[in-house]
């Protein structure tokens, strides 16, 4: 079997990546790849979202950006009608289609379906598998959407909403999430935090459907696609030492947004720029003071679920460039004083202390 001097398991967006940064930075002219992953088609699947809070590589992959969205709950609302970042959705047939045209002009580069097909004992090996300890009180951002077209212009295709709550919530967080393409076109997604220990919150279709017509009062639609996932809003606890964590693996994903896939596009820079002293570096993360104030998010999630559409209102209300620095963990001490400055106090200061 052949061998090859890096391996990237997994051929997602943490692992296309990797490759792509590789590519780019002219890694592979003299060194092989290969990218195991057992699919065959590479077709739309996924639509990434984040704020735009630095610039990257896959602009021509984004379908659609905002720079206005609102926030719902059965009392009040609150709108941004210019936000200092843009919101950025990138469509992921787009985004793989770049990468993988790019990457295959190579000829050092290779996929495969197994590990068990290549030789692998001297390669550096970069692993975006989770190894998942759920337990019954961790919390999932599950989910599905779809993309719906309309005969009459439905849509304000100059803002988003970021978030619903006018919808059952039945003790969890639930909220709706509405990107509009055009007038036409949107997506519409059911979007749920709980523990994903029973059924009782996955009627996706009719949770959407019923949005779609009693909330938007759309009666005339033609389901166009649809996605479906659930994003662990706890970190993975690998023990593999052998392998370099990347993606979901290497807990890029910030617990209390569900936000990745600029933190990948960071840390595969950042691996790729070290490539050569990998194994005298620390590990990249995000930095631990995200993992604090999530923790004392959870708590308070966990304890307060019917709070949450008050909080988010009331935090969007006061909506500013330093929100978005912290919830894309780029905030520096004054963001994070703005921001936790906007929260209600007492519920989190027992929350901090855990004393309910």
């Amino acid at each position: 079997m052949k061998e090859f001097d890096y391996v990237i398991i997994g051929g997602g967006c943490a692992g296309l990546s990797l490759a792509y940064e590789l590519e780019l930075k002219k890694k592979l002219e003299n060194k092989s790849l290969a990218i195991i992953e057992p699919r065959t088609d590479y077709s739309r699947d996924k639509t990434w979202s984040f704020w735009k809070i630095k610039e990257h590589n896959f602009e021509d992959c984004v379908i659609k950006s905002w720079n206005s969205f609102e926030v719902k709950s059965s009392d009040t609302s609150a709108k941004v009608s210019e936000s200092g970042y843009l919101y950025q959705s990138v469509q992921s047939d787009l985004f793989y289609k770049k990468i993988i045209n790019k990457i295959t002009q190579n000829p050092n580069v290779s996929f495969f379906k197994s590990i068990n097909e290549i030789n692998h004992h001297n390669s550096l090996i970069f692993n975006s598998v989770p190894e998942l300890k759920h337990n019954k009180t961790n919390l999932w951002q599950h989910f599905k959407g779809v993309e719906i077209t309309t005969e009459n212009k439905i849509f304000d295709p100059s803002s988003l909403t970021l978030m619903d709550f006018n919808c059952d919530q039945r003790s969890k967080v639930h909220f709706f999430y509405v990107l509009p393409f055009d007038a036409n076109k949107a997506l519409i997604e059911t979007t749920w935090i709980s523990e994903m220990n029973n059924e009782s919150t996955q009627d996706y279709d009719k949770q959407i459907i019923d949005y779609i017509e009693k909330n938007l009062e759309i009666k005339n639609f033609k389901i166009t696609y649809s996605e479906q996932g659930a994003i662990p809003l706890f970190y993975n606890q690998s023990s593999n030492t052998n392998s370099v964590q990347i993606g979901g693996a290497g807990n890029m994903i910030r617990l209390s947004t569900g936000y990745a896939f600029l933190n990948i596009q960071d840390h595969s820079k950042y691996l790729v720029k070290n490539l050569e002293n990998l194994t005298l570096l620390k590990k990249y993360r995000i930095p631990k003071k995200y993992q604090y104030f999530d923790k004392i998010f959870f708590n308070v999630l966990k304890k307060h679920p019917n709070r949450m559409p008050e909080i988010f209102v009331k935090f969007f209300k006061s909506f500013s460039n330093s929100a978005v620095r912290f919830m894309s963990n780029k905030s520096g001490i004054i963001d994070d004083l703005l921001t936790i400055g906007k929260m209600p106090k007492w519920i989190f200061i027992k929350a901090l202390f855990n004393n309910e």
